[in-house]
């Protein structure tokens, strides 16, 4: 179906590229950019963010946590962007890392994908340690909406090894997972992805680079320390389903250089995927 996250996410890759940009409005880069740290510095910066990444990548993605601090307001500001973005053509990624059970996990699925929140995304990040079906259960009325979600899978924070490492079913937990999704999908790219961090030995975390049904979203380039001219070379035969994520090491240059620093990432990513 055209509508398929799957299709939408190729489509966007073939228009505008691979790149995600990160709208990450912590503390510390509220003032960098000379904006107050309140509801109003976090609705100019994402503006802001909006505008230089609208018709430059395919993807953005707000860390809700940042917009969570300030409670109503901040999910206010956070309903305007993300329909802003969406307005703009850009595929959103929200990243708020939900996971639950049951009519909870449904209630924060209706919160992000549902017509009456105010919020939009196309994309949700999950945590699928509550079981993977605790949340492929409830997402399915959502798949013929175009929705997707990625469930972290192998993460690029230090602490996440000793958990996704875990021998299970004669592979990591990581593995396991990543073979699940691919079983959720079917035999085209689907709507369940992975989150699967660009600083990993893919191979150590059981990640199978035959399986090409799953979307990829990857953290770790740029602030983290891998490269975006190495793209390639960190996923392999996986590298046409990634978003490669970037956000501190662009979002730095600042407002006045923003549109510069994104173009630089792109011919970075071009340069990688085509080595």
């Amino acid at each position: 179906m055209a509508n398929l996250f799957g299709t939408r996410l190729l489509e966007a890759f073939a228009e505008t590229g691979q790149l995600c940009v990160g709208i990450d409005p912590h503390s510390a880069l509220l003032q960098s950019w000379g904006l107050t740290d309140d509801a109003k510095g976090l609705r100019e910066f994402g503006l802001r963010v909006i505008e230089a990444a609208a018709g430059r990548v395919s993807t953005i993605k707000p860390q809700v946590s940042f917009f969570e601090r300030f409670g109503a307001q901040g999910y206010s500001v956070l309903a305007e962007l993300t329909n802003e973005a969406h307005s703009k053509g850009l595929l959103v990624i929200a990243d708020a890392k939900r996971g639950d059970i049951g009519t909870t996990m449904d209630a924060y699925l209706e919160a992000w994908f549902g017509e009456n929140s105010g919020l939009y995304a196309d994309a949700l990040t999950v945590s699928p340690y509550l079981g993977l079906g605790a949340t492929s259960d409830v997402f399915t009325k959502w798949i013929t909406k175009g929705k997707g979600i990625y469930s972290l899978v192998a993460t690029s924070n230090p602490q996440g090894g000793s958990v996704q490492l875990a021998a299970i079913n004669g592979t990591s937990l990581a593995g396991d997972q990543w073979k699940q999704l691919s079983v959720l999908n079917g035999s085209d790219l689907g709507p369940y992805g992975a989150v699967i961090g660009a600083t990993l030995d893919l191979t150590r975390f059981g990640i199978d680079s035959s399986i090409h049904n799953v979307p990829i979203l990857a953290p770790g380039f740029g602030a983290q320390g891998a490269l975006l001219s190495e793209a390639k070379q960190i996923y392999g035969e996986l590298a046409p389903l990634v978003s490669y994520s970037v956000s501190r090491s662009v979002l730095a240059a600042g407002t006045d250089a923003l549109v510069e620093a994104i173009n630089q990432a792109n011919l970075e990513l071009k340069s990688g995927l085509t080595q």
